[in-house]
């Protein structure tokens, strides 16, 4: 099988609302809008993510899952998380669900919540320590913070 794409389709009432939160926040454009569905698409360095909403109400649910999501995180991994925590939160007025801080398995990272209620967490990969060094593998370690 060959996957030509793979994305995340939020569940919201809150359209509008969640375009506007991940093209502001996090530069995504809109590839197509309709009352009950949107996609957004961001690309740099011949990279691209997606992300899609839609109107967990449509008909195009089954009605046994016409059920906003729940449970979410989406994970932004970023090239520096400070100056997002500064313009986002410190300047932006975000409300942090987690405060900026460093984990010993190798993040640093803080979350905040799109209109919808899925939590986004904002991270930068930093070297791990203690017990988690071990955990990931020795390539992934080198590839990553150039350790062997």
């Amino acid at each position: 099988m060959k996957l030509s794409s793979f994305y995340p389709v939020i569940g919201t009432t809150e359209l509008a609302r969640s375009r506007d939160f991940y093209t502001r926040w996090f530069g995504f454009d809109i590839t197509f809008e309709a009352d009950w569905y949107i996609s957004l698409r961001r690309t740099a360095d011949d990279r691209s993510v997606e992300v899609a909403l839609l109107d967990y109400t449509h008909e195009t649910i089954p009605a046994d899952f016409r059920k906003p999501t729940q449970g979410l995180i989406l994970n932004f991994e970023v090239e520096d998380v400070d100056a997002l925590w500064e313009e986002m939160v410190v300047q932006g007025g975000l409300k942090a669900e987690l405060e900026i801080r460093s984990e010993e398995f190798g993040q640093r990272h803080f979350i905040v919540a799109d209109p919808s209620g899925v939590l986004i967490d904002v991270i930068t990969e930093i070297p791990p320590t203690g017990e988690f060094t071990e955990q990931f593998s020795a390539e992934y370690t080198a590839e990553r913070f150039g350790e062997q």
